[in-house]
């Protein structure tokens, strides 16, 4: 997997201060898109151990709520097989911080896919908050909270996972 950049106390996407991971490989190419620098799965950096553990220094800070994973698209499926791994990892080292993902598949595309995808099924095991949709740029909504058009939604994982059923969490506040 690639990576472009890793934020730190980022306050933009997802409740708190959080580190963000943006991902290399995106296969959605929406209209309008603010980061189409990081559609190619080739270009970037490798994430090697230097990276994770970047991202470990941060979520060791108090004032850290957790880790976002956007991009380009964690969920691309090149990405899947280390972004399982890291989200486990993440999940065993700080049972405390958040997990959000942010991805341009619905959750009815993920749940088509859910059981044939081992590596789809650890990631939304381990995640709590997923913003999903792709971003259509006739549907912009920059009042919409966490996500930027219409469509999209805040998704609980957790609570989605165990109803069979959409939970949205927009508009709360997540910590």
């Amino acid at each position: 997997m690639r990576y472009h950049n890793i934020t730190k106390a980022d306050m933009l996407n997802g409740s708190g201060l959080r580190v963000v991971l943006w991902v290399s490989g995106c296969s959605h190419h929406c209209k309008g898109c603010q980061n189409k620098i990081t559609w190619n799965p080739l270009c970037g950096l490798i994430f090697d151990d230097d990276a994770k553990q970047e991202i470990f220094t941060e979520l060791e800070n108090d004032w850290c709520s957790g880790i976002t994973l956007s991009g380009g698209d964690p969920l691309f499926p090149g990405n899947r097989a280390d972004i399982a791994l890291l989200v486990k990892e993440i999940k065993e080292k700080y049972p405390n911080k958040n997990i959000w993902c942010y991805t341009g598949f619905t959750w009815d595309e993920l749940m088509e896919q859910v059981e044939t995808d081992e590596n789809l099924k650890t990631i939304l095991d381990n995640i709590d908050v997923l913003c999903e949709g792709r971003y259509v740029e006739n549907e912009r909504n920059i009042n919409k909270h966490w996500v930027g058009s219409n469509n999209q939604k805040v998704l609980d994982v957790h609570k989605s996972l165990s109803t069979h059923h959409v939970n949205l969490i927009e508009g709360e506040i997540y910590g």
